[in-house]
């Protein structure tokens, strides 16, 4: 084993350097500790930084700085301990923001990071450390490191079953040239009313493909009795829609599922429900007096009504009534011991996905972290939110997802738009931060946990985002029918087994939207939601996500491995992931140039199974998966 295979790239440099120690281990890349730890800081600085003083400055969230000295242990070190109970004093976690003060007999300076981790030394404030110090109470939920995540949106996937359709419903049985139902203006009033015929049971004929696939978590989109195709706008938690074969199909499909080593998480949309439900009743489809029918109905304090009879809804869209889970009776429902979270979870699903976490307040998150975890005690709680989520503001306030009492993981969206933005303007130096500032913020449990997305039912395909670069002015109709030309399709394929390379091999769990494997492009919605191209499959992509799936399968470092960028320059970037003796790296170039490295052993591509000694070689739009020999 050469543990220095990429020695030329590890070049680390600057006035100051930063270390981490928890209780007497180092801990670098890490920016998350347990309550109950003791942590070191040591700061060493370079030859020309003459400081006779050091001192850290520390802002818990929302409250004043404070100052603390460091002691001088060398000639151009400082060191200080702190226990972080002290920290926090009477709470059980945190957040907290600092900064390091080197102080000069003719200047102060301030360190500056980027990332959470490197930092430079500036005349004046800029840029914080972030630290959560976390519960003792903190559980990680190791069963799912190492997974891979299939998101399914049910219509659009694979029809079996005869199941009887809404008298309402609009059926289109193309899907080959099928174009969904789409407002002329982007965000504006549409139906959805229209489905393709998915079935749950076509989930379950489909099981073996998706597991060679090297999948074995499914993330279904809504599977809840609704109105539209989509069925965000619930009208029904407790009955799995019949059009998707009710909550028979679902059984058949955990039961199937659990055969093949297959869990499946679904979907939570619990901010608001549909107008046409049975607990609003807007249209007086169900035998229920609704919300909005009385003020005297059971329902009634489940959501906000003015005195002049509208009410609250989500971002104005009046068919989406907001839930007030205050109201009586309203978070019972989700969260008693025979209510929404637990049933599905005692039923064999295992996990949720929370649609617009941001949205859902500390308490109904606080509830809905306990009752999964007393239904199921590995019970996954993944949130959508679209930022970093350590140190996420919501309406002005901060929230606490990772702290323990939330959420487990969270949607990876700045991977997703870093990546994009690497392979389109050929500089790895903004997936690079975005990398490192996630690793060295998040808890580690977190980290690899992370729902790691190139593309969902919420964004264009990744493909047509790889190939195509003017769809932003596009309107609509244009772009119901906008496919990329065969010279773009060509490029954007290389981009793309660049981009699920790295999906892949970075720490997190990559979650893989139905259809990109096969090469499927769209653009916003409804067009990400075509169906599924069953026997037009694009061979060579599904070849490469599946060579990808069994090199994921094949070590455990992917898992729970170490972290680290090697080199970021231009279109190049090497990471490492790292566990014990064990060592890959991800060498990717998003150009059209080659470019060759000079090495410090032999080593394999796991991708092309090419080997090399000594050197080797990045060729345009290309990514290898290098193990040493």
């Amino acid at each position: 084993m050469n543990e220095n295979l990429f020695v030329p790239f590890k070049c680390e440099h600057g006035q100051i350097k930063v270390i981490k120690y928890e209780n007497g281990v180092r801990r670098d890349l890490c920016g998350a500790f347990s309550r109950s730890s003791v942590l070191r800081f040591e700061l060493h600085l370079s030859a020309e930084i003459n400081a006779h003083s050091a001192v850290i400055r520390i802002q818990p969230d929302g409250c004043d700085w404070f100052d603390i000295p460091l002691e001088r242990t060398a000639d151009k070190v400082f060191a200080l301990n702190i226990p972080l109970s002290e920290l926090c004093k009477s709470t059980h976690g945190g957040l907290f923001f600092y900064e390091f003060l080197i102080i000069c007999h003719d200047k102060t300076y301030f360190t500056d990071t980027a990332d959470n981790n490197s930092a430079e030394l500036t005349l004046s404030n800029a840029d914080r450390f972030t630290l959560l110090v976390l519960a003792d109470s903190f559980t990680s939920r190791e069963w799912f490191f190492g997974r891979m995540m299939y998101q399914i949106f049910p219509d659009r996937f694979k029809k079996s079953g005869n199941y009887p359709k809404r008298d309402d419903a609009v059926i289109n049985n193309d899907w080959e040239n099928g174009i969904p139902q789409f407002a002329e203006v982007a965000g504006g009033d549409i139906e959805n009313n229209e489905f393709f015929g998915g079935t749950l049971d076509g989930i379950t004929d489909k099981l073996d493909y998706i597991a060679s696939l090297g999948a074995d978590v499914i993330y279904l989109n809504p599977i809840f009795e609704a109105y539209s195709n989509h069925k965000y706008d619930t009208a029904d938690y407790m009955r799995v829609d019949s059009m998707l074969g009710g909550d028979a199909a679902l059984k058949r499909l955990l039961s199937e599922a659990k055969k093949r080593g297959i869990h499946i998480i679904l979907d939570g949309v619990f901010n608001h429900t549909g107008s046409d439900s049975v607990y609003f009743n807007a249209k007086s489809r169900y035998n229920t007096v609704g919300a909005v029918q009385s003020k005297n109905s059971p329902y009634r304090s489940w959501y906000r009504f003015k005195n002049d009879g509208s009410y609250e809804c989500w971002w104005g869209i009046k068919i989406l009534p907001r839930l007030n889970h205050e109201g009586e009776g309203c978070s019972k429902y989700f969260l008693a011991d025979d209510g929404v979270i637990a049933k599905y979870l005692k039923m064999g699903a295992s996990g949720w996905r929370l649609d617009v976490a941001d949205e859902l307040s500390d308490s109904f998150l606080d509830g809905i972290k306990a009752t999964a975890t007393k239904a199921n005690k590995d019970a996954v709680i993944i949130g959508e939110v679209w930022e970093n989520a350590a140190t996420k503001l919501s309406y002005g306030k901060r929230r606490r997802y990772l702290l323990g009492d939330q959420l487990d993981s969270v949607m990876n969206y700045p991977f997703r738009s870093a990546l994009i933005s690497y392979l389109t303007t050929e500089n790895a130096e903004i997936l690079s931060r975005t990398l490192t500032e996630i690793f060295s913020t998040y808890p580690r449990a977190v980290s690899h946990t992370l729902m790691n997305i190139i593309g969902t039912h919420d964004t264009e395909r990744i493909l047509s985002v790889l190939g195509d670069r003017d769809f932003d002015s596009c309107s609509m109709r244009e772009l119901s029918t906008r496919r990329l030309t065969a010279k773009e399709r060509e490029k954007a394929k290389k981009l793309l087994k660049i981009a699920s390379a790295i999906q892949y091999t970075v720490y997190g769990v990559p979650s893989l939207y139905y259809g990109d494997e096969v090469g499927m492009e769209g653009y916003r919605d409804p067009f990400c939601r075509m169906p599924y191209p069953w026997g037009r499959e694009d061979t060579d992509i599904l070849f490469h996500y599946k060579k990808l799936g069994q090199i994921r399968k094949s070590t455990s470092l992917f898992a729970d491995g170490e972290f680290k960028v090697l080199y970021a320059c231009g279109p190049v970037i090497i990471f490492e992931r790292r566990k014990g003796d064990k060592v890959i790296y991800l060498a990717a170039n998003a150009s059209e140039k080659s470019f060759d490295f000079k090495i410090g052993g032999a080593c394999t591509d796991l991708l092309t199974n090419e080997s090399f000694q000594d050197s080797f070689s990045l060729p345009p739009y290309c990514a290898r998966i290098i193990k040493e020999l």
